[in-house]
């Protein structure tokens, strides 16, 4: 059933009409049956909430992967859970049960979540947790008890394995120096063919204030799970701070990564709870001097910090790990990096943070020479990259999705993203080593890719469209525009260079066609015939492809191909892409409209997190957060991307929005308003 588009217009005009915090969402009301945690995480280590007190969902590791479950291809690993723990007063273990007035506030300015309660008329606590931004494998969790009564207070934290890991081996070491004991509790196992030694450690933090630190003791339990516990009395009217902090780290980051993990957990108690957190804070401040800032709309406001927090969260500087659909929220896409990265997320994080947007572009190179034997195998010239890349970079697709060996255009949104990312620093040096290698074989690819047929008649047959229900379809409008963008960089890219560019990739970019329906709509592949669309193709040649520039045939196309797509089972970017295109040709309610219908109806409680679909349930899907933010920035903000660095073209705001302000934009940190 296709989308009736007017009546919809203004589902979303009204939402969100009380005042809302630009930084914080709160979930007062814990139901953990209608539950989807958010995510803490440093671009290395992700933490993912419970609603059970005292519990995370998960860890997840950026970066670690092996072959188990689905599809006989690597996976994502869940890492040792280092900050489950219990509390007992007076004796009794607290669950959600036996407390009240339960909070939890995700604070995205400065990367925290905190969990609060009532226990009776006994005491109040709260607990925080930290993915630290200054120390990639290390996180921090503070907790507060204030007693309202004389108390008893038991507490331990838990090291337990998850069930897909093996040959479990658990440690405990206590290090004794002048004024504390450094009590270690440590976990080391197997990823499940052995490949990987995932290793975790943790210890107690204790505050100076309190006097002399409680005993230490060291339980364990079973094969997958051990503790170290305290307790204390605590005298009504005071409050007791204590923190635990830990790392978690594998031999697929360091060559020894069960004393690392122990040397990283020390090294962080050390630094003392303040100092870590003063640090986790100012590392975050910085990320935050690029933002969005939206007058008017207090909810669009928050919304778009989420989005931009969670980016920020799932990337970091001095990476080249490359973030997943879901980044580092779970185990969703099996942590696999698709066109989501390049296409999506990319544009978005280039233009805040360059510095970091190098690490995913760097991802790439690293896997050039894998993207080079993928092609011979497949019969080509130059690369051909994986539609799912893991750990190697050779394809992970399952073989039961057509994806992997057909969805070719991610060779070429992989070499738009490396020109991007010299168009936007102009680093020379970088294109040179790092992005020429890719344009070059890239090119080359596609030049081998074509049949020429003629004149004006280099087909690309029998490919998986970015529509993805267009499956074995001859000349894609995406893939085809996408490849003619390719051959056209790495030209340009070789001028740059003092190098002379291969001829042949001019001539198949300028006879590769992009077809034409009887009424001038851009066709979406050479046997479509106005069917639904599961997501944007076409009007992708309007941005980022810069394919169609008249202005007129990008609003035929879209309101062709916007008025196509079922309200149900689509990705969020699809949308996405549609209020950037209305808001550049001058539709500010269409373009609101889009903007909203992108993610509104895909949002889960209680944080708001962003499900891939309508009616989903695998949050977070940052890919479509990449999506909306660039109808934000290129879109509303009117920014652009050109081969001499980022202008501003025109565009028009929601008649909701007063003003939009980008503040940090590109290697020069500039701001740019709309009002």
């Amino acid at each position: 059933m296709l989308r009736l588009l007017i009546p919809s217009i203004f589902i979303f005009i009204f939402t969100g009409v009380q005042s809302q915090d630009p930084w914080k969402i709160t979930a007062g009301k814990i139901d953990p049956s209608n539950y989807y945690g958010i995510t803490v995480a440093n671009g290395q280590v992700g933490i993912v909430s419970s609603a059970e007190a005292f519990k995370v969902k998960e860890v997840v590791l950026a970066g670690a992967y092996d072959l188990y479950g689905r599809g006989r291809v690597s996976n994502f690993l869940k890492s040792f859970n280092l900050l489950n723990m219990y509390m007992e007063i007076d004796g009794r273990r607290l669950g959600n049960a036996d407390v009240t007035n339960m909070k939890q506030e995700l604070d995205m300015q400065q990367a925290s979540f905190t969990t609060s309660f009532d226990y009776k008329e006994v005491a109040t606590v709260s607990y925080t947790y930290y993915a630290l931004r200054q120390l990639p494998y290390s996180v921090l969790m503070d907790i507060t008890v204030t007693a309202k009564k004389e108390l008893n207070l038991g507490s331990a934290s838990q090291m337990e394995a998850p069930d897909a890991l093996k040959e479990v081996q658990n440690y405990y070491n206590e290090i004794d120096r002048p004024h504390t004991t450094i009590s270690l509790l440590t976990s080391t196992a197997k990823s499940p063919t052995g490949k990987l030694l995932m290793c975790a450690s943790n210890a107690f933090i204790f505050s100076e204030k309190h006097g002399n630190e409680p005993r230490v003791i060291h339980e364990m339990w079973d094969n997958n799970m051990h503790l170290m516990k305290f307790a204390i009395k605590i005298k009504a009217g005071e409050s007791y701070r204590y923190s635990i902090v830990g790392s978690s780290i594998t031999s697929a980051h360091h060559d020894d990564p069960l004393n690392e993990a122990e040397r990283l957990t020390i090294f962080a108690k050390l630094q003392g709870r303040d100092r870590l957190v003063e640090m986790h804070n100012k590392a975050w401040d910085e990320l935050w001097k690029s933002d969005v800032v939206i007058e008017g709309d207090a909810q669009s406001q928050q919304d778009v910090h989420s989005m931009i927090y969670h980016l920020y969260s799932f990337v970091r500087e001095g990476s080249s790990n490359s973030p997943s659909p879901m980044g580092l929220s779970g185990l969703g896409y099996n942590g696999h990096v698709f066109w989501d990265t390049e296409l999506w997320m990319f544009p978005s994080i280039l233009q805040l943070h360059p510095e970091i947007a190098k690490g995913i572009i760097e991802y790439r190179f690293e896997r050039l020479e894998a993207a080079k034997r993928n092609a011979f195998g497949k019969g080509y010239k130059g690369a051909m990259y994986p539609w799912e890349s893991a750990g190697t970079g050779v394809e992970e697709t399952p073989v039961w999705a057509l994806s992997g060996p057909f969805e070719h255009h991610i060779t070429a949104d992989i070499a738009i993203a490396a020109w991007n990312y010299y168009a936007v620093t102009q680093d020379k040096n970088w294109l040179r080593e790092k992005g020429w290698p890719i344009l070059q074989a890239t090119a080359d690819f596609w030049a081998s890719r074509v049949e020429r047929n003629g004149p004006g008649k280099y087909d690309i047959k029998n490919v998986v469209a970015a529509d993805e229900w267009a499956e074995n379809v001859d000349n894609n409008a995406f893939t085809n525009a996408a490849a003619k963008a390719n051959l056209k960089y790495a030209t340009e890219a070789a001028k740059l260079l003092g190098i002379v560019p291969d001829a042949d990739w001019l001539n198949v970019a300028n006879n590769i066609p992009v077809l034409k329906m009887a009424d001038g709509v851009t066709k979406e592949h050479a046997t479509y015939n106005g069917e639904g669309i599961k997501q944007a193709d076409v009007n992708l040649l309007g941005y980022p492809l810069k394919e169609i520039t008249d202005p007129k045939q990008v609003k035929k196309d879209l309101d062709y191909y916007s008025v196509r797509v079922p309200n149900e089972g689509t990705p969020a970017m699809t949308q996405a892409i549609f209020a950037l295109l209305y808001s550049r040709v001058g539709d500010k309610e269409k373009a609101f409209h889009f903007f909203k219908d992108a993610y509104v109806p895909n949002l889960l409680p209680p944080f708001n997190v962003i499900a891939e679909t309508k009616g989903g349930t695998n949050p977070y899907f940052a890919t479509g957060a990449g999506g909306i933010l660039q109808a934000v920035l290129n879109g509303f903000g009117g920014l652009d991307i050109t081969p001499t660095g980022i202008v501003q073209i025109k565009s028009v705001l929601p008649a909701q929005w007063k003003s939009l302000t980008l503040k940090g934009i590109g290697v020069e940190k500039k701001t740019f308003t709309v009002r």
